[in-house]
């Protein structure tokens, strides 16, 4: 049998019911050949106490459950989990798992100059070597705003600063009250993505806090930014502990010229935190500062304007508007320029479908059409100006009114309908299982399946058993229900599972 020999990615959504917001969110990872996503809590109904009954606590023991099952993932998997309801993908998953693995390399650079070295045991246990103090191998999302953990509190107050420059938003930057113009550099818990080992263990110590000590109504963004923020409380208390004479005499002297880079030498209260001796607060989380992995939206939505890179023209015009921009992105970036084009990755692997799918789910002039060609110039491409990047996914936390009115405007809008059939026709054989199990950029699930959902409990879902009476607001193409624009039928793909069911059919 086909064995696999490169590390799988994992998608997991955390989502107990469906409705239009969580199939935008499904639509978007398969117009980009995501991997299948898992539902966590699908189904699930919470009746604890506190403000959400429960459903926050649940969705951290949710997550930790799956990522402990050695059956479903490995240690050295890749794990991306996300919001729900309000997040959607804009770029494929080989730019998004290459801009991770940049964000890491840049991140542990900046660790080693920050904190420097140490004696560690190698893997082996074999013997020792200097390796850098600190390492980050998980990344979430930055915010604005530091909530809902108090201002003083670690997470708030002790977390490292952006790595955007220090006037990127003009002369507001960092000390706007309303947080419009402040470079993001405080976590949320909404999106997140390292190896299933370390991002497990985070999990871990998040289950016992909301768990063992009964503050499981403060909420997962609350948890996880505490746990940065702690992380971070340690690191800088010990490197200041740590240095000589001439350190601490540097270090005073630039805390009272207003240089300092260090959170603890801001004129601001800190909540002293207590480090409890053999009490792990390292977890290697860091932030995607700079929004080329996620972009979060609580107080950034004017950041944002979707770019078509063939029309220029429009460009000046735009400038002039947002007159502190610095990093205006002319063209797209390198790793958008050489993927393949749009419409590419929702038939991956052998062009022409196979012949047992393109019986079951035949193409049809209706409902199929899409441009012969398309080019990453030539779409709208959600831009963070002040940053100069294009994020691989949007997260529309805090104003939720972009939910609405930017979805038209995502580049898969136009052709939803029809990339969803043609992801669910997409190759399946034993030809792209094997490419996919020998490695490279396509990420094969084992499960199978394609244009569904899993259960974090091992049930496939279709489309149209979990996006029923969506399409008004999905796809927004006034073509009729999925499955019946031309007449009812029940279809199934290769693997006997059903992406079309008839199941309106007494209605």
């Amino acid at each position: 049998g086909l064995q696999k020999t490169n590390p799988s990615f994992h998608l997991l959504v955390p989502a107990s019911e469906s409705n239009p917001n969580l199939c935008k969110t499904l639509l978007s990872t398969f117009a980009l050949a995501y991997p299948s996503p898992t539902l966590i809590n699908y189904g699930k109904k919470f009746e604890g106490d506190g403000w959400d009954k429960g459903s926050h606590a649940g969705k951290i023991r949710g997550v930790y459950d799956y990522l402990n099952d050695k059956k479903k993932v490995k240690d050295d998997d890749m794990v991306l989990v996300i919001d729900g309801y309000d997040v959607w993908f804009q770029l494929p998953p080989v730019i998004m798992i290459k801009r991770y693995q940049q964000l890491i390399n840049e991140a542990n650079n900046r660790l080693r100059r920050r904190y420097g070295t140490e004696l560690k045991h190698t893997d082996s246990g074999a013997g020792s070597e200097m390796g850098p103090k600190y390492t980050q191998t998980v990344v979430f999302g930055a915010d604005k705003l530091c909530w809902p953990n108090g201002g003083s509190d670690p997470a708030c107050a002790a977390i490292p600063y952006s790595t955007l420059p220090k006037d990127a938003y003009g002369p507001l930057t960092d000390i706007d009250p309303r947080g419009f113009h402040n470079r993001p550099r405080y976590l949320n818990s909404g999106t997140v993505m390292g190896p299933v080992k370390d991002v497990r263990a985070i999990y871990q110590v998040a289950v016992e806090k909301v768990e063992k000590d009964h503050r499981g109504t403060l909420g997962d963004q609350f948890v996880f930014a505490e746990i940065f923020g702690e992380q971070e409380y340690r690191r800088e208390t010990q490197r200041l502990s740590s240095q000589g004479t001439g350190g601490r005499w540097y270090e005073w002297l630039s805390n009272a010229l207003g240089a300092s880079d260090s959170p603890l030498a801001a004129n601001q209260t800190i909540n002293n935190m207590t480090v409890i001796p053999g009490h792990r607060y390292e977890f290697g989380i860091g932030l995607d500062y700079t929004s080329e992995m996620f972009q979060t939206m609580t107080h950034s939505a004017d950041d944002i304007k979707f770019l078509t890179f063939n029309d220029s023209f429009s460009f000046p015009e735009i400038m002039e508007q947002y007159p502190n921009v610095k990093a205006f992105p002319a063209i797209p970036p390198m790793d958008i320029q050489y993927a393949h084009g749009p419409l590419w990755y929702s038939s991956p692997g052998n062009r022409s479908a196979d012949l047992q799918d393109g019986i079951l789910l035949p193409h049809s002039d209706k409902l199929d059409d899409l441009p012969e060609r398309l080019d990453w110039f030539e779409v709208p491409l959600a831009t963070n100006l002040y940053a100069g990047t294009i994020p691989s996914l949007l997260h529309i936390n805090g104003d939720k009114s972009p939910l609405d009115d930017w979805w038209s405007s995502m580049w898969y809008h136009p052709y939803g309908r029809a990339l969803v059939r043609r992801f669910i026709r997409s190759t399946q054989t034993r030809q792209a299982a094997r490419a996919a199990a020998a490695g490279g950029q396509t990420w094969w699930d084992m499960r199978g399946g394609r244009g569904g959902v899993w259960t974090g409990s091992g049930t496939w879902m279709s489309w149209g058993e979990v996006c029923k009476a969506t399409e008004d607001e999905v796809f927004q193409d006034g073509k009729g229900k999925w499955g019946k624009e031309e007449g009812s039928r029940k279809v199934t793909n290769s693997f006997g599972m059903v992406v079309i069911a008839d199941e309106d059919e007494d209605e």
